[in-house]
Order: structure tokens, then sequence, then C-alpha cells
């Protein structure tokens, strides 16, 4: 037997899996092979999107499915034993498993990342793989694991049969959560971006403490009733009748697992604190859900619970982290044990890309003065200075503003899709109803089709309310639009939301966090991959601030002598409890934030108009675009061919075009949107060669009708004759309508015209074969770029 000539795979099954199964690993539990776990990132080009490569470990042993322990990368003969290592490395340390391997089927090179070995990397013969059980003690050895902690360490998951398992992300959250809780650590914080399970985490966190014996009694936290019911009714259902929601009656301490909304346990009157009717050691594990906000708070109501239950372990979970002078997550619970980022789920392909569309309006950027003695609809005069973005819809409403803001939704949604689920973040719930008034009227007709097409979804009416739950629901078609304030910003799982339209001055990175991650989710059946934001506030520009996708950074106060900290910029109140503050309607007097009477003026006659727009994308390196398309097309180009003959070289030399073109979206190039950019200035439509060589080389841009007639003047199909001649004069048709992709493709024959010329074996044979046939499309594409 050759060795060198086995493919990967045979080398993997002659020589690899017998070495590690002689080993004593048990191939039905604790080797799995081939296993993808991530899903490739979602490349958005235009209005389609594709899927970058996935990550795929060769190998993954365990102690057992919930416990990986070691990757193994394997790779053909011809390479050597160690050519794996640096990918295995890569997987090791994403998987957060100590042990890496790299074979070539004549012998292991292991790396050790424990640090408790004196060699780093070892080469080992086939018959020398370690055995299940000396990794598994040099794990715990790793991990600091005691002899009496292990039995929680090792308790399952909680299967119930559907194939369901934690992704990568969520075993290393809750592996690291557990082993902080039996090595007792009390205060634990896991930050997970919106979107990546958050929920179905904690609940595989509490099963297993629970299961494993190490926590009897659970109390779950969180902030909104809708999350306490979501939570009851969906990943915490197999609790069944141990679980129980607390309500504001007398409590029943008879169940195990209690769920409870925060404002349903405390409140101002000692008599509406329920909790106190537990005693302070009744239960031992406390989760707080959404933790970044009230109970981040040291004077905050929520955080007297936690006081009261001082002696349980407390686990904070939250997306955003919040940290300033006086509010710290990191304070009371202490550095995340695992942080799982936006910018990581997307890049694994978890979560959905965005693209941000930017509208700037002239009285945002210039301000606006009213003439003097100017008055108000309602007569009044208006205040003599200069109001610009943080007094509009607050201080000033400039009716016209708010239905240019509805007219560039509606605008957008009929170019996509009329009944993309939206949300509209407004100033309060004034501007939230004004909003919903402007789109009514101009989406009439989709408002006599269903009255529920537009709703305001506010905190202070129960229609609204009602229609949550409709909303979020990827079966049910209305609400469509919605309009809100603060009722919508956490919590509100949104599968099929693909545009976020922000009309709100934010000045909060955790509330800017907060809301769009109710667009990042993903819903593969109902064609959610990506999302659009549509800014007309600039709180987009907050993307760019180093802090958006970074991990949290404490801060703290100077002491004597210590440089002094900068001020943060004043967040806007954060009231968690009533998230919608209702205000009357039909007055321009309103309540300030503190309860004194103000002035809002309502201005009917200002035209507003728009200055500025672009489309930003989120490119390859996690960041906007924010340069034109063309700059940034040209620098990923030039990134990857230094001159248009190293680009020539490429393209002419590869057997199927479509290669390059997806290499290329790899590379960060988003074809249809360029196109639609560069098209409209040329004026017809350009092949990928000619975007390229255009917009990276300076190259005078030909129409692929123009490429096509250039071959066709050259008589090149003399040397072909009938039926081959025919389907050749076919294929440069269909190059200038549609494309090369389309000429590559043997499928093509399949379709009119060229079924009318005879089937498609018909058609190979007039070329004397699908070899020949293959080499004729070579020669065209050469007579088309030559």
């Amino acid at each position: 037997m050759d060795k060198k000539a086995l493919t990967e795979r045979d080398i993997c099954t002659k020589f690899i899996t017998p070495a590690v199964t002689g080993a004593g690993w048990d191939s039905q539990g604790q080797i799995r092979e081939e296993v993808t776990f991530t899903k490739g990132r979602i490349i958005v080009r235009g209005r389609m999107h594709t899927r970058g490569e996935t990550c795929r470990a060769d190998y993954v042993l365990s102690h057992q499915p919930n416990l990986p322990l070691a990757v193994i990368e394997a790779k053909d003969n011809s390479h050597s034993i160690g050519a794996g290592m640096q990918q295995a490395l890569r997987y090791a340390e994403m998987l957060d498993v100590p042990f890496a391997f790299s074979s070539n089927g004549d012998g292991f090179l292991f790396h050790d990342r424990t640090g408790l070995s004196d060699r780093v990397e070892t080469e080992l013969a086939l018959d020398q793989f370690p055995s299940p059980a000396l990794l598994w003690d040099r794990y715990q050895v790793w991990k600091g694991l005691k002899p009496e902690t292990v039995p929680t360490v090792v308790t399952p998951y909680f299967d119930d049969g559907s194939g369901r398992d934690p992704r990568y992300y969520q075993t290393i959250a809750i592996n690291r959560t557990i082993e902080a809780v039996v090595k007792g650590q009390d205060r634990i914080l896991l930050v997970m971006a919106t979107g990546t399970g958050k929920t179905y985490t904690a609940f595989q966190i509490i099963w297993r403490l629970w299961k494993g014996k190490q926590k009897k009694r659970i109390l779950f936290l969180a902030d909104r009733n809708i999350l306490v019911d979501q939570t009851r009714n969906n990943d915490f259902k197999p609790f069944g009748a141990a679980m129980t929601k607390i309500t504001k009656r007398e409590i029943d301490k008879s169940f195990e697992i209690y769920l409870s909304l925060y404002q349903a346990v405390t409140g101002a009157e000692e008599d509406k604190n329920i909790y106190r009717q537990f005693s302070r050691d009744f239960f031992d594990l406390v989760v707080v859900d959404e933790c970044h906000r009230g109970s981040a708070a040291e004077d905050s109501a929520w955080r007297d619970i936690l006081d009261y239950f001082s002696s349980a372990t407390h686990i904070g979970l939250t997306a955003t982290p919040k940290e300033t002078r006086d509010v710290s997550n990191i304070d009371y619970f202490g550095l995340p044990v695992y942080t799982y980022s936006l910018r990581q789920g997307i890049e694994d392909g978890f979560l959905a890309p965005y693209k941000v569309v930017r509208i700037d309006f002239d009285k945002d950027l210039q301000g606006w003065r009213p003439e003097a003695g100017q008055t108000d609809k309602y007569g009044n005069v208006i205040e003599d200075r200069i109001y610009n973005p943080r007094d509009f819809d607050r201080k000033l409403v400039l009716t016209q503003r708010t239905e240019l803001v509805a007219r560039k939704v509606t605008e957008f949604l009929q170019a996509t899709d009329p009944y993309h689920k939206t949300i509209i973040f407004c100033e309060d719930i004034d501007h939230a109803e004004r909003m919903r008034q402007a789109l009514v009227n101009l989406n009439a007709a989709k408002v006599a089709e269903n009255r529920k097409y537009i709703m305001r979804i506010t905190g202070d009416e129960l229609e609204g309310k009602a229609e949550l739950d409709n909303f979020i629901n990827p079966e049910s078609r209305y609400p469509v639009i919605t309009t809100t304030s603060k009722l919508m910003t956490t919590g509100v799982d949104a599968q099929t939301c693909k545009l976020i339209v922000l009309d709100q001055r934010i000045q909060s990175m955790t509330e800017f966090k907060q809301i769009i991650g109710r667009g990042t989710r993903i819903n593969e059946d109902y064609d959610k991959f990506w999302f659009t934001i549509m800014d007309f506030k600039r709180a987009s520009e907050l993307f760019a601030d180093p802090d958006f996708d970074g991990d949290p950074t404490q801060v703290f106060e100077p002491g004597p002598g210590e440089l002094p900290v900068p001020p943060d910029e004043p967040e806007e109140p954060d009231h968690p409890d009533t998230p919608d503050q209702p205000r009357p309607s039909g007055d321009p007097l309103r309540p300030d934030e503190t309860g004194n009477p103000r002035l809002r003026y309502i201005v009917d006659d200002v035209e507003v108009s728009v200055l500025a727009e672009r489309v930003q994308y989120y490119g390859a390196d996690g960041k906007l675009i924010t340069e034109s398309l063309r700059d940034y097309t040209r620098k990923c180009v030039r990134k990857h061919y230094a001159s248009m003959d190293d680009f020539l070289r490429r393209w002419t030399s590869a057997e199927r075009k479509k290669v390059i073109m997806e290499e290329m979206v790899t590379q960060g190039v988003l074809w249809e949107a360029l196109a639609e950019e560069v098209e409209k200035k040329v004026g017809h439509t350009l092949d990928p060669f000619d975007l390229v060589c255009h917009v990276a080389f300076d190259q005078p841009p030909l129409s692929r009708r123009e490429r096509a007639d250039n071959v066709r003047k050259r008589d090149y199909f003399t040397r072909y004759g009938g039926t081959a001649r025919q389907v050749l004069e076919a294929l440069l048709d269909k190059y200038a309508d549609t494309g090369i992709e389309n000429v590559e493709d043997i499928k093509v024959l399949q379709l009119d015209p060229f079924t009318r010329l005879g089937s498609a074996v018909e058609l190979v044979k007039a070329f004397g074969g699908k070899d020949r046939y293959l080499q004729a499309i070579q020669d065209l594409e050469q007579q088309l770029y030559g």
C-alpha cells in the first residue's frame, strides 16, 4: 500500500482512528469525527447572502459529551506529522480544550496547553496515543478540580432526545460557570451577545447544578414579565412540577426552582417585599438575567434582593455589562468567566450581520432657530435659540421631520418587502404615537388590509402591548411595523425583525447594544439571515466606539495621587421598572424627567429635507465600512492582487470564474452592492471582471454585450459548425444577458433556447464529448477576456 497515495479520510480510517480506539477511547461516546462547530459567517451581497467557511475539527475527544478534552487535526501522508498543529491549536483555543494533536498517519504531534508538562510538544508513535484516563486526570489538575467536585462537573446536560446540543460557546460558558461554582466562587458574571442563547445556557447551568445536588433551591430573576413567561414556557419547561413563578401573593415554599419578575418581589413598602417571606438562606443559587440593568447599581431596589440572599451563589447574565462611575457589574460580580461577543457571533455565523443606512436631515445637521416672535401650532411663542437633535421630539417637534422619517421607512420597505418586521425606536411615547400616525397615513392600503399592520407598542397602552407576542411570533404576519420607546429595547426575541429604525438619541452604549440586539437573531426558515439599521439620529456612530464590542472595562474612581479618569458622557435616565413613562397627549405641556412641567413646541410649517444618505456594510474585519464602496473594494482587491497583470493571470487561469468570485467575497468584495453603485454611473451592466478592472485598476469598463459583440467580430465561431456553433452563439447571448456563471454551468444546456437544439447529451456530443465541450467553454472565455 502506497501510504502517500491515500486521501486524508483514508489516513483517518486506516491509521488515526485505530490508534485512538486502541488507546481506550470509546468510539460511541468519546470520539466525534468531522465536527463542524461554527455555521460560517453570513456574507451579504446586496440583497443576497452566502456563507463563508465553517470551522470543522477532524476529531474532538471528550471525557463525556459535555466535557471536550482534545482536538486532532489530520493531514494526508504527503504532509509532515505537525503540518496540522497550528490549525489544531486554533480549534483548541476556540473550544477551550487543553490538548491538541496533529497527525499524518505516521504518528502524532502532541501539544499540551496546560503548562503541567516539561515539554509543550512531543512526538508520539501511533501506539503511544494517551488514554482517556491520562488526559482526564491532567484536565482535572489543570482546572483545579477536587475529587468531591467532580460528580457535579460530570453531571450531563438535559437531553430531550431532539438532538439539540449546546453550541460550542454555550458549552464553554456552562462548563466555566459550573467549575467556578464548585470551586466556591460566589459571584459569577457571564457575558453573551443578544441572540446567542443566554436563557438556554442558564437552563443547562441550573439543570446540571440541580441534578448534581450542588444547588437545591434556585431563584431566577428577570426584569420583564414576558421574559419570565418565555423562560418558564420554553427553555425551563423541563423543570416541570419542580418550578413555579412568584407572584405578589402568599408564596409556596415547596418548590425548588422559582422564577420571578424583579418588580414582583420588591417595592417601596416593606409588605411588598415578598422575598422576605423566604429565609435568608432559603436559596443557594440566584441567577440574575439582564444584570446590566437596575441590579448593577449599588442603591438599586433590585440589589436588595441580592443582598438579602447574600449567602447564595449569584450568577449574572448580560449581553451588555454596564460600567460607569456609578454602576458596575464587574464591581459586584467580578470579571466575566466567559465572554462571547457580537463580533464573534457574527464571525461564527450564529448571529446576523447588518448594514446601516445613514440618513441626515438638514435641520439635524444645521440646527433650527425660530424667527422673532414665531409661534407653534398652539400659539405658544417659541423660545429664541438654536434647536438641535438633542431637542427634537423632546422640547421641539418638527412635524415634517416625523413625516419625512416615516416616508423614508415606507420607501425602504416598498423597495424591499413591505412585510419585513420593523421596529422604530422613538424618543418617548408621544413621539411613538406621532410616528404611528404618520406611517398609517403613508400606508393606508396596507392598514386597510389589516389595521394591525402598524402598531404602537409602549408601556402605557394595553392594546399595543397585547400585540407584542404576535410581533415576535414568526408565524404571525401582523403587526409588521411597530413604533416604541423603551419597551422593546431588551428581551424581545424578534427572530424575524429585518429593519431597525433609530429615531432616538442614544447616549448609553448599553442601550445601543440592546437595541441592535433586536435584529441579530437568525431564522433560516423565514429567510432572516441579516438585517438593516436605518439611522436618523447618528446613533450608529457608536459602532466606531472601541467599547462597542470589546471586553468590559471597569471604571475606577482615582485615589490620592492617581491620574483622574475623564468623566463619562451622561446617559439618558434608565428606568427598568417602568420602561415607558406615559405623558399627557394633545397638549404642549409635558413633564420633564424630574416631573416638572415644561413646554414642548409643536411646529407644522418648517420644511425638513435630506442632506445626505449613505449605506454602510458590515465588513470582513467586523467593522462598518465607512468609506465609499469603490474605495473599499479597491483596497480589498489590491491587497491580494498588486497589479492588473496579477489579477489577469489569476482570472484567466481559473477553470471556473465563479471560484474567483467566491474567493473575492470572502476577501470582502460585495458584488451586488458594488455593481448597483457602479452601474448607475456607467449606465450598463458589467461583468465581475470589468467591475474589478474598473474599480481597482481604473480600466474603462466594457458591458457584457460589448464583450460578446467583440467575440463575434473575430469570427471565432468559424472553427465550429452545425449544432456546436449554434450552442456557442447561444452561450454568448446567455453571457450577455446573465453573466459568466451560467455559461460555466453545464446545466444551462437543459434550459431554453438550448432545449430547442437538442437534449443536453446530444449537444455535448456535438462537440465530441464532455471534455471537448468544456475545452470549448474555456476557449470562449479566453476570447471574452483575452
